[in-house]
């Protein structure tokens, strides 16, 4: 733990443990550093601007190891009895979530090395990129409401830009517009539910809440449930929640394939982290206002993911994005049934959401990355267009139908399955079986499109290749750093299908 100074009475003076901050803080140094240098390298050097933000998190990641031990805490309430309610924690739960977004954000780096030198500003982009993921870093070890809001706008703001940073193409701008436009609506929402909170309990630390909600007096109880439910909106539209989830296709259509990846991944782990923390540990004693609400929620979120992916025409322009658009609006319906479960049991099924998470991670930012792949030579991106992909690249196409089985939750996509299960059996172990029913049947309904899809990549090509807009590449060699990502995201698709015990064992240690 942090050593803190004993002082007559609370003190607003408080020592900082400079490593338990250092992931975020290292990321969001490096974007300032990008910036900066932004102004000075010249235009055939601005390659190195991306290989400096790679580095940096890199070295991000690096920096979770001396923190393995998840014991330190620091920005802590001083007074005569000692230390109190911190503001950063750097727990298992924190440590698990910041590998997660700082590995997916370094995936993206790797998935932008190519759009940073062909289509977007890469100054801009590499700034806004790190800016998000310190964010995103920051927000799990967040123990008060002020900080965590803080956080979950640290990470979106950023990514509002980076949706719009086609230059030029409508499409992005609107995207951008749609995604701010809603995002605004639910964190205004969100911050009147912190300030009912507030205005019931004095006191905006995660921890003190827990405890302060329970003996609320009779004339502030409406005025609490209130807050408690307003506040789960914003980050309920962060994971894609129905009825908030309406700007996912169009803002992963009009973003740029790697910053849709991003959304997909770290922007979800962002609204799911958020949900946990003021869930199960701000709000224990509301389970019975939650609850209910989160189960209901995540019926109709996998639901309407799920029919609406299956309703997609194979040979629509960027429909290949709006399946993969609607599957994770689906896979964020599963993700909320073990947060839904702890109101019933016990907290020991959030482990069953990190799990979930860390196996949709990697399959899914390694979907994208073939995605990505394929559109650099079939530009309107359809689903049809990846018919015969495995006669014109076998190792391109067995690794999509590995992350298409994965989602899928099919053999050889062993962990895909296992992740399934473990939230099934959350449900089953909490007594939602209505809940357990509606998922079995969901997850029939997704083998559907997941499989039309793999089937897709084995059938004969027919044909010519579309041809690229005027003034764009169409190489005939994949560039090095998509190639690394699918690399790097099949092989860890495939040590966590051989040994899920792994990610498994390493969710359940992330408890709080």
């Amino acid at each position: 733990m942090t050593p803190v100074t004993a002082l007559a009475g609370d003190s607003l003076v408080q020592s900082v443990d400079w490593l338990t901050i250092a992931p975020p803080t290292l990321t969001a140094v490096v974007a300032l550093v990008v910036l900066v240098a932004d102004l000075f390298v010249p235009e055939e050097h601005k390659r190195f601007l991306g290989l400096t933000a790679i580095g940096g998190l890199v070295a991000a990641l690096a920096l979770l190891v001396p923190l393995r031990a998840g014991d330190r805490s620091t920005f802590c309430l001083t007074g005569d009895t000692g230390v109190g309610a911190c503001s950063y924690t750097a727990d298992h739960f924190t440590l698990v979530i910041q590998l997660l977004v700082l590995g997916g954000a370094l995936l993206t780096a790797l998935l932008s090395l190519t759009e940073t030198r062909e289509r977007l500003p890469a100054g801009e982009f590499w700034f806004l990129l790190l800016a998000s993921a310190a964010g995103a870093a920051l927000l799990p070890a967040s123990r008060d409401l002020a900080t965590l809001v803080v956080a979950l706008e640290v990470a979106s703001l950023p990514a509002f830009a980076l949706v719009g940073l086609k230059r030029g193409d409508r499409r992005s701008g609107e995207a951008a517009l749609k995604f701010f436009l809603s995002s605004v609506t639910a964190t205004a929402v969100t911050l009147l539910g912190v300030s009912f909170v507030y205005a019931a309990t004095g006191t905006l630390h995660l921890t003190e809440l827990a405890q302060r909600l329970d003996d609320v007096p009779g004339q502030l109880q409406t005025l609490a449930e209130a807050g408690v439910a307003l506040t789960l909106v914003g980050f309920a539209f962060k994971t894609a929640a129905v009825p908030f989830h309406f700007w996912v296709p169009d803002t992963y259509v009009g973003a740029p394939l790697p910053v849709a990846a991003y959304l997909s991944v770290v922007g979800k782990a962002v609204g799911f982290t958020g949900l946990i923390l003021v869930t199960v540990v701000a709000f224990p004693s509301y389970a019975d206002v939650w609850g209910p609400a989160l189960a209901v929620l995540a019926a109709l979120t996998m639901t309407a993911g799920n029919v609406a992916a299956l309703r997609q025409v194979s040979t629509r322009a960027w429909s290949a994005v709006r399946l993969l658009a609607w599957s994770s609006v689906a896979q964020a319906g599963y993700l909320l049934v073990p947060i839904a479960a702890a109101a019933y049991s016990s907290d020991d099924q959030i482990g069953a959401t990190v799990a979930y998470a860390l196996m949709y991670a990697v399959v899914n930012l390694g979907a994208f990355a073939v995605v990505a792949l394929v559109a650099r030579r079939h530009p309107g991106n359809r689903v049809a267009d990846y018919r015969g992909l495995y006669a014109a690249s076998p190792a391109t196409a067995l690794a999509f139908g590995f992350f298409l089985l994965n989602l899928a939750g099919l053999p050889p996509g062993i962990i895909g399955l296992f992740a399934k299960v473990t939230v099934f059996s959350a449900a089953v172990d909490a007594g939602l079986g209505w809940l357990a029913v509606v998922m079995a049947v969901n997850v029939v309904i997704a083998l559907y499109y997941y499989l039309r899809w793999t089937a897709l990549l084995f059938r004969a090509p027919e044909g010519a290749v579309e041809e690229a807009p005027a003034g764009a590449p169409v190489p005939n060699t994949a560039p090095v750093s998509i190639t690394l990502a699918i690399a790097l995201t099949a092989a860890a698709g495939v040590v966590l299908s051989g040994y899920p015990q792994f990610a498994l064992r390493f969710a359940a240690n992330s408890l709080f």
